[in-house]
C-alpha cells in the first residue's frame, strides 16, 4: 500500500487495483490527455452528447415508427436527463470536465463511452417494447432517484470542497463514498430496465467497470491521505449505502432526534 507524509507522518494510501489503474491510463491518454493540439473541452463534448440525445431518440421514433405512450415515457425521461445535467453543469461542473483535449480525444469518449448510450433506446424502439405498467412505475421511480441523488451528491461535493478541503462524511456521503456513480447507474439501469435485452445491461456494465468504478478507486487513493479516513471507510460502502439497507441509517436518524 503506498503511504504519504501528512504532517511528518506517514499515513496509508488505498491501493488503486491494477485493473483500475490500465482503465485510468486508457482514459487519460486517449481522451484527457489526447495527444495533439487542445481544441475542445471535455464538458463541451459532453454536453453536447446530453443536448442531441433528445432529438436522436426522437429521429429513432421516426424511424421505427414507434410512438407508443412507452417511447414517449422514454423519450421523456433519456431526454430530460440530458437537460437535468446541463443545469448542474451550469451551477456546479465538475472540474475534471473544464480539462480541454484534442479532437480526437473527444472523438475517442465517443467511441469508448457515451455514443453506446444511444444503443439502448434503439433496443428499446426498433423492437417496439410494450412494458407493462408496473415496469414503467418502476422505471420512472429509480430514473428520478438516479436524477435527484446523482445531482444532490454532485452539488453537496462542489460546494463544501469550494469552502473546505478534507473529508466531508455527513449528507449523502454517510453511507456511500460514491452517491454520485450510484446516481449515474440508477439513471441508466432504467433504461435498460426499459429495454429488456441484455445488452442493454451489458453497456450498464461496461460503463461501470470501465469508467465509475475506476474513478471511485482513485478518489479513494486520493482522500485516504486524510485523518478520519480508516473510520470513514469502515461506515461506508464504496458505490452501495450499506447504511441504509441495513437499518443503521434508521438507527442513527432516531439517535440523533
Amino acid at each position: 500500500m503506498a503511504t504519504t507524509a501528512i504532517g511528518g507522518a506517514e499515513a496509508a494510501r488505498e491501493p488503486v487495483p491494477a485493473w483500475a489503474r490500465f482503465m485510468l491510463w486508457i482514459h487519460a491518454n486517449l481522451i484527457f490527455e489526447a495527444k495533439g493540439s487542445p481544441r475542445i473541452k471535455v464538458a463541451t463534448a459532453v454536453n453536447l452528447h446530453k443536448i442531441f440525445t433528445v432529438f436522436i431518440i426522437f429521429g429513432m421514433m421516426r424511424v421505427t415508427d414507434n410512438f407508443s405512450n412507452a417511447a414517449w415515457v422514454y423519450l421523456a425521461l433519456h431526454g430530460c436527463y440530458g437537460y437535468c445535467w446541463l443545469i448542474k453543469d451550469l451551477g456546479f461542473r465538475d472540474h475534471q470536465l473544464d480539462r480541454t483535449t484534442a479532437w480526437w480525444g473527444a472523438v475517442n469518449m465517443y467511441v469508448m463511452l457515451v455514443a453506446w448510450y444511444w444503443l439502448i433506446p434503439w433496443l428499446f424502439l426498433s423492437r417496439h417494447i410494450d412494458p407493462s405498467g408496473p415496469m414503467l412505475a418502476a422505471a420512472i421511480a429509480l430514473h428520478t432517484l438516479g436524477v435527484v441523488t446523482m445531482i444532490a451528491a454532485d452539488g453537496q461535493r462542489h460546494f463544501t470542497l469550494k469552502y473546505r478541503s478534507g473529508l466531508f462524511t455527513g449528507g449523502l456521503y454517510a453511507y456511500t463514498r460514491n452517491p454520485n456513480y450510484l446516481g449515474e447507474i440508477m439513471i441508466y439501469s432504467a433504461y435498460a430496465l426499459l429495454a429488456q435485452h441484455w445488452i442493454a445491461w451489458a453497456i450498464v456494465i461496461y460503463a461501470t467497470v470501465s469508467t465509475f468504478l475506476p474513478r471511485m478507486y482513485q478518489k479513494d487513493h486520493a482522500i485516504s491521505r486524510h485523518p478520519g479516513w480508516a473510520d470513514y471507510k469502515a461506515k461506508t460502502g464504496l458505490l452501495i449505502p450499506w447504511g441504509l439497507l441495513n437499518g443503521r441509517a434508521l438507527a442513527d436518524r432516531f439517535r440523533k432526534s
